[in-house]
């Protein structure tokens, strides 16, 4: 799934696959979460938005169900910058 990065709120990048409904948000934790069958005509009002994490929060994050796919970093690092020193 493509992400398109964003800066609104919490969210740092949100994509969306029409094709099974699926809409993934990236948070500023780095936390990766998953909404299933979210319609298309509420990804476009998210992606196209300048005020996208009050849709988010107003109609995605309590009414549809979520799925966490990445965990936060608690330590708020990448664990690949020990890779690049």
């Amino acid at each position: 799934m493509e992400m398109k990065k964003i800066n609104s709120g919490k969210l740092r990048a949100i994509g969306y696959d029409a094709r099974s409904r699926m809409l993934q948000v990236q948070l500023d934790n780095g936390e990766t979460l998953q909404y299933s069958n979210v319609a298309e005509d509420l990804w476009r009002r998210l992606a196209g938005s300048a005020s996208a994490w009050s849709i988010y929060r107003d109609n995605i994050e309590e009414q549809y169900t979520v799925k966490r796919v990445g965990a936060a970093n608690p330590t708020g690092k990448n664990p690949l910058d020990e890779l690049f020193k």
